[in-house]
């Protein structure tokens, strides 16, 4: 092969490898620009942000409380399932479940194809009706949208603020409150995942693992009768970023 071939061969390579790299990246911006729009109108749609006055100790002040309109928010996604708020991070958004773990990886709340994905909950889990273990997943995004944060819960700033670690998740008819008690990233693996244990004793080792694997002490206690709720991003080509939290309350609401 002579020198001009040579040449030629390695400039057409070089301007393929270009053309693609400059597509990757107008691809992942429009991406990103999609995914903000469609929270952008999920936000002015279905949330009120009302004012409500706190009293306790005497202090009066004033603060936000988020509701959500499902009605609304069911109307532009019958797979929706719920509202996720994770404090100290962006993540703040509707999940959503499909009849596998593999749709909503490539397709954002109003069903169009994108890298971005969006949030949404394993199709093994009844969000009404808690598994033992109820995961929701979300795209570790670099603009962080989606669960492109859910690494500041390894933080120690984080960890410190004590109002972040109540993780809050809404549903049409329920209002749910966990506790976190574990934070880490780890080799990618399904043990975490794990939903259903045979007895008390499988679920009580699985506690103890996944607790122990903490970054951060929480100082929680957890026994068998607990229901965890488990958030899972990537953390790094083969690692994943997990958040785990304990069931403190469920209350009934009034929908809109």
């Amino acid at each position: 092969m002579n020198k001009k071939l040579t040449m030629i061969l390695m400039t057409i390579f070089f301007t393929l490898l270009f053309v693609y790299s400059l597509l990757h990246i107008i691809f992942w911006f429009n991406d990103n620009k999609h995914t903000q729009d469609i929270t952008n109108q999920i936000y002015e749609d279905v949330i009120d942000n009302s004012i409500i006055i706190d009293g306790k100790n005497g202090n009066t002040n004033e603060k936000k409380e988020q509701t959500i309109n499902f009605d609304k928010l069911i109307k532009k996604n019958k797979d929706t399932k719920g509202w996720l708020e994770v404090k100290g991070t962006n993540i703040n958004y509707p999940f959503v479940q499909s009849k596998d773990n593999k749709y909503y990886l490539t397709h954002s709340f109003d069903k169009k194809y994108t890298d971005a994905g969006w949030v949404f909950l394993d199709f093994r889990n009844n969000i009404e009706e808690l598994d033992k273990n109820t995961i929701i997943y979300g795209h570790a995004r670099k603009d962080k949208s989606m669960f492109g944060t859910l690494k500041y819960t390894l933080n120690k700033s984080w960890y410190k603020n004590k109002d972040n670690q109540i993780i809050k998740l809404t549903t049409k008819d329920y209002e749910y409150e966990f506790q976190t008690f574990s934070t880490y990233h780890i080799k990618t693996e399904d043990y975490y995942i794990q939903n259903e244990f045979k007895n008390d004793n499988e679920f009580i080792k699985f506690l103890n693992t996944i607790k122990n694997r903490s970054t951060h002490n929480y100082n929680i206690k957890l026994d068998k009768n607990d229901f965890i709720l488990t958030l899972s991003s990537c953390f790094s080509e083969n690692q994943k970023v997990v958040l785990h939290a304990k069931l403190i309350n469920k209350k009934i609401k009034d929908s809109i």
